[in-house]
């Protein structure tokens, strides 16, 4: 935690305007209106550093569910196409309702978050042997691919490419205490549905037939489980765009840590998940300074190696 806060004091500190961590106390302690880095902190640094420890949490406790509730430990919201599900509604709506609001935008990634999670479900039941880890994986990749064909066709016809380019990058330049609020408040409901369920999860993670014989609801765990993905991944690409392997890599981090208690699992998850986001915004501004790099390819370049070493692990074990 306490790497968290320096982290987000980092952040905040630094951009095209370096600034001194004793402005940014003062900006804290004695704001003052007419000081234009008191301005720049409060109006532009903090939105960005907070909406990056947020976004990172959020997008850390989705991939902790989902391999919790599938038992797929490949399964994150940028693997089985929830991510891309949520750019695709975003495109849909830019194209057809260009003056949709923030809030209506973050209610339509909602809406492609769980089309994303259904045709990922559809099309790994219909394969032969049912669901297995590698075939949810697989089913994700050709959804989300499928999915972000479609919107990069959309968004080229419709001349909205240029507005989508930020979603599909990724990246936290444009966060404001709007999006703030609404990462609180859709955020929230989504961590605290998950610590509801996180025994639940820690008991489904066992094995479907052990969760039923001790007396579990296996049915609405699944779904709250679900709901908790569709509320963060949704809030989190809504803001931030789609920001892929966080989800994946922290819970296995996590769970090396402190084991496989998810009751542990999703609020240490939540505080990684976060650190990872801020650290990869502020190296976002320094890999090409003065321009800034999208933060998706640095998260990128830490969750690709990870996710060809786990699906190398699931191969093995076939």
């Amino acid at each position: 935690m306490l790497s968290l806060i320096v982290s987000v004091g980092l952040s905040i500190a630094y951009g095209a305007a370096d600034i001194k961590i004793s402005t940014v106390w003062d900006a804290f302690s004695e704001f003052d209106a007419n000081v234009a880095s008191h301005q720049i902190i409060r109006e532009i640094r903090m939105p960005r550093a907070i909406g990056a420890s947020l976004v990172g949490a959020f997008l850390a406790v989705s991939g902790a569910v989902m391999q919790g509730l599938t038992r797929n430990p490949l399964a994150s919201p940028s693997i089985m196409g929830v991510t891309d599900g949520a750019a695709f509604a975003l495109v849909v709506t830019l194209a057809f309702y260009p003056a949709a609001s923030l809030v209506g935008l973050s209610f339509s990634s909602f809406i492609g978050a769980g089309l994303g999670v259904i045709l990922v479900f559809m099309i790994g039941s219909f394969s032969k042997g049912g669901l297995t880890p590698v075939k949810l994986a697989l089913a994700g990749v050709a959804v989300g691919s499928m999915l972000s064909a479609i919107s990069s066709a959309i968004a080229l016809h419709t001349q909205v490419a240029k507005n989508m380019s930020f979603w599909y990058a990724g990246g936290l330049t444009s966060t404001n205490w709007l999006s703030i609020k609404i990462l609180l408040i859709a955020g929230g409901i989504g961590l605290l549905l998950a610590m509801y369920i996180s025994k639940s999860i820690t008991i489904l993670s066992l094995g479907e037939e052990v969760s039923k014989g001790l007396g579990q609801n296996t049915f609405l765990v699944k779904v709250l489980g679900i709901i908790v993905v569709l509320l963060l991944t949704g809030a989190a690409v809504s803001v931030a765009g789609a920001v892929g392997f966080i989800g994946l890599v922290i819970p296995h981090i996590t769970r090396f840590i402190i084991g496989s208690d998810y009751r542990w699992i999703i609020p240490i998850s939540a505080v990684l998940g976060a650190l990872l986001l801020v650290l990869a915004d502020i190296a976002a501004r320094i890999v090409n300074a003065p321009f800034e790099t999208p933060v998706g390819a640095i998260t990128a370049v830490i969750g690709v190696p990870f996710f060809l070493y786990l699906a190398r692990g699931e191969r093995r074990g076939l």
